[in-house]
């Protein structure tokens, strides 16, 4: 199976530089490479990409915009968004992964980062980077006293796995410090994901870090 990228970003460098690793995958085709946000949007739209890959500063929409408008909680068949950022636009990213994004980069990561995180997009996997996703919601999260109210409280295993999913652990990484099976794994995201109300693993990842569940 082909993963469909679309590519916004106002850089054409940056652009083209991530059109040609992306296209030199085997299983990847970029479908459109954009430059400013309105264009992203509209392009996005009509071609339906497996993922989206978008700058946060663009013309005339930035990348928060882009990604509520293309995967924010009232969109119908949201998108799959993974936003590409420098720290110093912190918060600009968390907005974003409010609004729906799934995953993030930085710029400088480098095309074996770019290559796995357009990949983890398109499973419905978020976290594509744990030192980045650590210090990002390390520096972006206030811990509060109490934590959010939950629809149900969550077992003592599911708090095992929020805790090592906000430390940027992968699916088989959880199921490996558990001693669990990967189906295992993937059932108790389903259960937290619908007792937290959230829809992916950044929101959970968001969630245990605010809440104070991890420090």
């Amino acid at each position: 199976m082909t993963i469909r990228v679309l590519i916004a970003d106002d850089q054409h460098l940056v652009r083209t530089g991530f059109q040609m690793i992306l296209d030199a995958q085997p299983d990847m085709e970029v479908v459109a490479a954009v430059s400013d946000g309105a264009e992203a949007v509209a392009e996005a739209r009509r071609l339906r990409p497996d993922v989206c890959l978008l700058d946060i500063r663009m013309p005339k929409l930035d990348g928060l915009e882009v990604t509520r408008a293309l995967a924010g909680p009232g969109v119908e068949n949201p998108l799959r968004v993974v936003i590409v950022t420098t720290f110093d636009l912190d918060e600009y990213v968390y907005g974003a992964l409010r609004s729906g994004a799934t995953g993030f980069l930085l710029k400088d990561s480098g095309p074996t980062l770019l290559i796995e995180a357009v990949r983890a997009a398109a499973a419905g996997d978020a976290l594509v980077s744990p030192s980045v996703t650590v210090r990002l919601l390390q520096h972006l999260s206030k811990p509060r006293r109490t934590a959010p109210p939950t629809r149900d409280p969550l077992t003592e295993r599911e708090l095992d796995v929020v805790r090592l999913v906000a430390r940027g652990r992968t699916n088989q990484e959880v199921a490996a410090e558990l001693f669990v099976s990967l189906s295992t794994v993937k059932t108790h995201l389903g259960s937290i994901q619908a007792k937290l109300g959230v829809r992916n693993r950044v929101e959970i990842a968001a969630w245990a870090w605010e809440s104070g569940v991890v420090s």
